[in-house]
């Protein structure tokens, strides 16, 4: 009698970790959480423990069995576009990876170190995701969702469940919340006309693109033996057209050079050669190009490892066989994610093995295989496949190209993106130049140079007449160009936890989730960004009011932290100097760090004064001991810890002095000790 009790009180906590507790069903059909969750991406963890901390009762539910979404699947290097855009939790994440890598701050990162990181969050808040449950329908009565209901994807025959709530986040690439709570939505590109945009619609542009001439038939020159694999029979249309396909998706490979952690790359079930007999004349048709480099975007990630992406012309990408993936049911994705999986494996396995590939990248990637220590409950293959654009809701406002340029500024910012305008390659076609036939990839777009922009916060909020009690801030309000510079994990994080806060202040005023007080939703998130209350850190960027500025500096509006940077020669006779000032509010020991942008012809050594508001200390920082890692070209240095009290005047100066080439003066922090 007694084993059977264990047995069953082993059974019931096992249960509990794929259904919402050991109760009943009609027990979990009766409780209403104050804030629901659907998608454990990086940006629903970081919602779902925003809102618990924020006092919240909160129900987590992801579809997969996958924690992290890209941050953890593969996207270890991350796309930044500028570190001041990354604020609250989302940069508290990347600390804490430089917690676990002896750093400041760490944006390149192994898949498994972020999963424990985000699990970190979950277990300080006590959250237990619900993993495997997948929306089937949600109810909608007056604009307000009551409830959604969810079946288990892994055992479909089960009976749906209902989850209820005051407040719902979705947080999934996908937008199937959204969609099924009758919010309206986009897929595909628009047409350039309709936002006035430049850059979206179809584009043929010379991005990820193969070299004039490489023939498209089967048989060269004979369009009867048919089109090679991969290549769309669609005929292109003109350029800033809409339709309704959305860019490549891929996986990003994580691999390692490490004999004792590696399984070697063995032939998938369903390898077919043929798939890359386009990509052998790739080869044929740019002999100069023998480097793993020259046709992958091949990151190091630490211990060993990569973070593998799309490059040239034939890559990682799946051009133009993802179309069905945003409306198509469970079943249709998964033969989506399978296709991917099978493709990407069987090109591995082609580089590693076909004697048409040239010889240099054969024996280059014959030291790389899959870690033994990553995904080991996938069979150390990543869950997840780069979805990076599927649904885009139609909300309150649509993020457009103008808002990515600085020609619209929004005044309701909760977040800001900072990355190029994206679109990876959309369609494989065949088009004439010159009299010839010869094969194409449309789409790709790449086109940046401003700085970082405000989100709306009407673009992660619906209509009002659609819901009242939702927010999206993944499958949120943009066109397709817009999107593309939105869409980057750490963004999604910053979103994630904006929603959160939105959720909590609704259910504490009583409000639809449009009738926030944005002042009052901007305020928390400045006061509070750790959503636990703790001291602030104080940031000073060299655009701030109330920086003092002497001598001859340059403005350089690219590169920098935060919108510009100030740079001098460092070759005059005069001594020239940037002052930050911080406004202290409470007593306590910070340290300071001072930010260094990459620029050519650096001074070996800037001279740093830090004054704790009582007395001076000089610090001299060498050029040799700033290490950039990553998508980025600058990083924090340490100038010491200081006790600051409330009421002084600390200031951080930045100096010529001493300068034997360009001296960069760009932002200063004061982060309290913990």
């Amino acid at each position: 009698m007694i084993r059977q009790l264990s047995y069953l009180v082993i059974g019931c906590l096992i249960l509990s970790s794929l259904i919402f507790s050991c109760s009943g069903p009609e027990e979990a059909k009766e409780k209403t959480y104050d804030v629901v969750v659907y998608g454990a991406t990086s940006s629903g963890v970081i919602a779902a423990y925003t809102a618990k901390s924020m006092g919240k009762s909160v129900l987590l539910i992801e579809p997969s069995m996958h924690l992290g979404g890209l941050t953890t699947g593969g996207l270890g290097y991350t796309d930044i576009g500028n570190k001041f855009a990354v604020t609250g939790l989302s940069r508290d994440f990347y600390r804490k990876l430089g917690d676990h890598y002896g750093k400041f701050e760490q944006w390149i990162f192994e898949p498994s170190v972020a999963k424990a990181t985000f699990q970190e969050y979950l277990d300080r808040a006590g959250i237990t995701v619900q993993y495997g449950f997948r929306i089937q329908s949600a109810e909608n009565k007056d604009g307000w969702i009551t409830k959604i209901s969810i079946e288990n994807a892994n055992n479909p025959s089960e009976p749906v469940r209902e989850v209820s709530g005051k407040m719902f986040i979705d947080a999934t690439y996908e937008g199937d919340l959204m969609a099924k709570s009758g919010v309206s939505y986009d897929i595909g590109r628009e047409s350039n006309e309709k936002y006035g945009e430049t850059y979206n619609g179809v584009q043929l542009m010379n991005g990820h693109q193969f070299p004039d001439g490489v023939d498209p038939y089967k048989t060269p020159g004979d369009p009867s033996s048919g089109l090679l694999w991969g290549i769309s029979e669609e005929r292109l249309a003109e350029d800033g057209t809409e339709d309704d396909k959305i860019q490549a998706y891929n996986y990003r490979i994580c691999l390692t050079n490490d004999p004792d952690n590696r399984i070697e790359i063995t032939k998938p079930e369903g390898y077919d050669p043929a798939m890359f007999d386009l990509l052998v004349r790739l080869f044929e048709a740019q002999p100069e190009k023998r480097s793993l480099g020259q046709y992958f975007i091949w990151s190091r990630m630490p211990n060993n490892k990569t973070d593998i992406n799309n490059r040239g012309g034939f890559s990682t990408d799946m051009i133009g066989m993802n179309h069905e993936y945003p409306e198509g049911s469970y079943e249709k994705r998964k033969e989506i994610i399978d296709a991917h999986t099978l493709y990407t494996k069987s090109l591995l396995y082609f580089y590693k093995t076909d004697p048409r590939v040239p010889k240099e990248l054969q024996e280059a990637i014959q030291e790389w295989g899959y870690p033994k220590d990553e995904y080991v409950e996938n069979g150390n293959w990543t869950p997840q496949l780069y979805v990076r654009e599927v649904r885009r809701m139609i909300g309150e406002y649509v993020m457009t190209q103008a808002n990515c340029v600085g020609e619209e500024v929004v005044e309701d910012g909760v977040g800001m993106a900072a990355y190029t305008m994206d679109s990876h390659n959309i369609q494989r076609v065949v088009v004439e130049k010159d009299g010839k036939k010869m094969v194409k990839n449309e789409g790709n777009v790449e086109i940046g140079g401003f700085g970082p922009y405000p989100i709306a916060y009407r673009s992660i909020i619906p209509k009002a007449n659609e819901a009242k009690n939702l927010l999206v801030p993944v499958a949120l309000s943009a066109s397709h160009i817009a999107y593309g510079s939105i869409r980057m994990e750490p963004v999604f994080m910053v979103l994630g936890q904006s929603a959160a806060v939105a959720a909590s202040l609704a259910l504490d005023e009583g409000q639809a989730v449009q009738e926030v007080s944005i002042k009052k939703l901007q305020g928390e998130l400045h006061s509070n960004p750790l959503a636990n209350g703790s001291t602030a850190e104080l940031l000073v960027d060299n655009d701030d009011e109330g920086v003092v500025v002497t001598g001859d500096w340059e403005v350089q509006n690219r590169h920098g932290y935060g919108p510009t940077l100030l740079k001098n020669a460092g070759n005059g006779n005069s001594i020239s100097t940037v002052r930050f000032s911080p406004k202290v509010v409470e007593n306590g020991k910070y340290d300071i760090y001072v930010y260094f942008s990459g620029t050519e012809d650096a001074t070996s050594q800037t001279k740093i004064i830090v004054s704790d508001g009582k007395s001076e200390n000089e610090v001299f920082v060498k050029e040799t001991d700033i290490r950039v890692e990553g998508q980025t070209r600058g990083e924090w240095v340490n100038v010491g810890a200081y006790t600051l009290e409330a009421g002084t005047n600390p200031f951080v100066i930045v100096s010529t002095e001493g300068a034997d080439g360009t001296v960069v003066a760009d932002a200063v922090l004061w982060v309290p000790e913990k």
